[in-house]
């Protein structure tokens, strides 16, 4: 028997280092050839790390949510044969005799799980999960083990469906409608007999990114924003009739593809919007390409995937790219390359628009266009009270280069174009 050292692999594009987000394998699992160890985060994207050999894990190189540069030790398996590194004899067995095994060392440590935990609220009142040793814990995600605790679910009483018997949260439903409660979470009713707790949860992976992507915008942008209001009656008749000639054939139209073409029109006055800005050289790069970031939320934060020449597009083609873009940010399967390169950036919170918001910049971009919900409102158009299809655009610049009124000059552009969309096809 030998020992196989994996370490973190060049996964290019000038990275140094990863953060950890979570391990898929423990200590004395036996992995086979291809299978996940875990997940590694670079920016903004998760990249999984296979095992190229097969063997029994021996040691975690690092806890989640730990920094790994490239070249430095992953994890240590016991393979057949020499395997590629040299058992250490003296000093490596010496210090494993003085401390516990890796597993243990990395559950020790409360800043490294990327589990919930539960602190007391009256630690006379407040119960704890059921204890259970390192060598016989489930194999789940933390968000697994989360849901399982609320619902009272006994997960060394689950069998895994996932890879080397992961539990999944399919695995959890068919648990819960065989009413498999924990004896030890339940009372007598089957209700849950604990008060309430603090759940502390980690800031790590992608959740960590997005905070400090965001304390890094608002700290280093000069934001303002400015908000005008949009009469879409115009639009959404526009966009039905189109989705009732075409749709079937061409694919459904939805807002986003219009909002897209205003921004591109506009742009064309407005260079100086379409841009973004290195404020370590003080140099504004101004594209004669429209990059257009799709502001999406995922499963696990938010991520701006980039809809790339905007402008060589049509309404059906953009449509597609934006929704195979959009899917890919969803399930966690946008590449790096997907998430960079934006020139500017259009955000929708859908129906959840609510009236008024204040968009973060997505630097080093200069400006972001958000997109408020819809209603329809009695207006007074020609001297007449009627009803009409109301929006707000509520958008954000950096003052440190974009000025006052090319900001409001910029959005009156795109109002014009979208309450008279006949316009956005005038080249």
């Amino acid at each position: 028997m030998g020992e196989h050292v994996i370490r973190m692999p060049d996964i290019g594009e000038g990275i140094a280092q990863v953060e950890l987000v979570e391990w898929f394998v423990k200590v004395g699992d036996t992995v086979s050839e291809d299978q996940v160890l875990a997940d590694v985060m670079t920016d903004k994207a998760t990249v999984d790390i296979p095992s190229p050999v097969q063997g029994r894990v021996l040691a975690l190189g690092a806890s989640p949510g730990q920094t790994v540069a490239v070249g430095s030790e992953l994890i240590r398996l016991e393979v057949q044969g020499p395997g590629n590194e040299k058992p250490a004899v003296s000093s490596a067995s010496t210090e494993a005799d003085a401390r516990p095994p890796a597993e243990e060392q990395i559950t020790a440590s409360p800043a490294a799980t990327t589990e919930p935990r539960l602190a007391s609220v009256a630690s006379a009142s407040v119960c704890a999960p059921p204890s259970v040793g390192e060598s016989a814990r489930p194999l789940a995600s933390p968000a697994v083990r989360q849901r399982a605790w609320d619902s009272g679910l006994d997960l060394a009483a689950i069998a895994g469906s996932g890879p080397a018997g992961r539990i999944l949260h399919e695995d959890l439903d068919h648990a819960l409608a065989r009413g498999a409660l924990s004896p030890t979470a339940a009372g007598s009713d089957g209700r849950h007999a604990c008060s309430p707790a603090i759940e502390e949860v980690p800031v790590i992976g992608l959740r960590r990114k997005i905070a400090e992507r965001m304390q890094e915008a608002t700290r280093r942008a000069a934001h303002f924003s400015y908000v005008e209001e949009i009469d879409a009656t115009a639009l959404e008749a526009l966009r039905q009739q189109l989705n009732s000639q075409w749709g079937e054939r061409r694919g459904r139209l939805t807002l986003l593809p219009l909002l897209v073409r205003a921004l591109v029109v506009a742009l064309r006055d407005f260079p100086q919007l379409n841009a973004r800005y290195d404020d370590e050289r003080q140099v504004i790069e101004r594209h004669s390409a429209v990059h257009v970031g799709i502001a999406t939320q995922g499963s696990q934060g938010l991520l701006v995937p980039v809809l790339r020449d905007a402008q060589a597009g049509d309404l059906w083609s953009n449509a597609r790219e934006i929704a195979r873009i959009a899917e890919a940010a969803r399930e966690g399967k946008a590449e790096r390359a997907l998430l960079s390169g934006s020139t500017i950036t259009l955000t929708s919170l859908g129906a959840l628009g609510g009236i008024v918001s204040t968009p973060v910049l997505n630097l080093p971009e200069v400006a972001i266009v958000g997109v408020n919900r819809m209603v329809e409102r009695p207006m007074v158009v020609d001297g007449q009270i009627t009803i009409r299809r109301m929006m707000n655009l509520s958008s954000s610049f950096d003052h440190r280069v974009v000025d006052g009124m090319d900001a409001a000059r910029f959005i009156q552009a795109v109002r014009q174009l979208l309450e008279q969309p006949a316009t956005l096809f005038i080249d």
